[in-house]
């Protein structure tokens, strides 16, 4: 089993807060008051694996455009460019997070029993091969 330290516990704490923000932002048309999300997110990142790797993360070669379309856009948002900044933020998201989406669909495939979300569905979206239904 694994074993959760505090620090864990509270970066997650802090990366849920962080996209609470970004959907309550989003629903007062991107009022100015909640732009603390990506300081929440990002700081909850680097609690959850730690400050070193979150910089390998962010920093590798393959990975420095989208690195730079990421913090680019929480530049912008923090500079009052709030609908700018997150569309290049979320341009910035995917391109970095693009590797982890087969994996995260995968995992929803196992893990929810959801009537009516089949199977094929989340194992095409996946991209395994199995023909479970």
């Amino acid at each position: 089993m694994i074993t959760i330290t505090v620090f864990q516990k509270i970066g997650v704490g802090l990366s849920g807060f962080g996209m609470f923000f970004v959907l309550f932002e989003i629903l007062l048309y991107f009022e100015n008051v909640f732009l603390c999300y990506q300081i929440l997110f990002l700081s909850g990142l680097a609690f959850i694996i730690g400050l070193r790797r979150t910089a390998h993360f962010f920093f590798q070669r393959q990975k420095l455009r989208s690195s730079a379309f990421f913090l680019g856009g929480v530049a912008l948002v923090l500079l009052r460019w709030p609908l700018i900044g997150m569309l290049v933020e979320t341009y910035g998201f995917v391109l970095l997070f693009k590797s982890f989406f087969p994996m995260a669909f995968g995992f929803l495939a196992t893990a929810l029993n959801i009537p009516f979300l089949t199977f094929t569905m989340l194992n095409k979206l996946s991209g395994s091969s199995s023909s479970m239904v």
